[in-house]
């Protein structure tokens, strides 16, 4: 990619991320996985505006992390795809557990 197209990609993204963290997120509407208890550790997700979302643990409700749609969507498939998938940590028990 030419200098100039990577400095206006650069640029976009800073803009979308900066507009994105400007958005009043106070009355979204939080949601977990079906089947999740209200005193159990969950991720959480709110749906935001074009295509957004803001992601946060239910343990740190203050801090939020907050994905454009494209950026989501490339989250979402590559985790269908097990791009993200984790290797057992050596001698957790988890390899003798399959």
């Amino acid at each position: 990619m030419a200098d100039a197209e990577e400095q206006d990609l650069r640029t976009r993204k800073e803009r979308e991320r900066d507009e994105l963290y400007a958005l009043d997120i106070s009355g979204v509407e939080w949601h977990s996985a079906p089947g999740t208890e209200e005193d159990e550790e969950r991720v959480e997700i709110a749906y935001l505006p074009e295509g957004a979302v803001a992601m946060r643990s239910s343990l740190d409700p203050d801090t939020v992390l907050r994905y454009t749609e494209a950026e989501w969507r490339a989250f979402v498939l590559g985790a269908r795809d097990g791009e993200f998938d984790l290797e057992p940590a050596p001698g957790s028990g988890a390899a003798a557990a399959e």
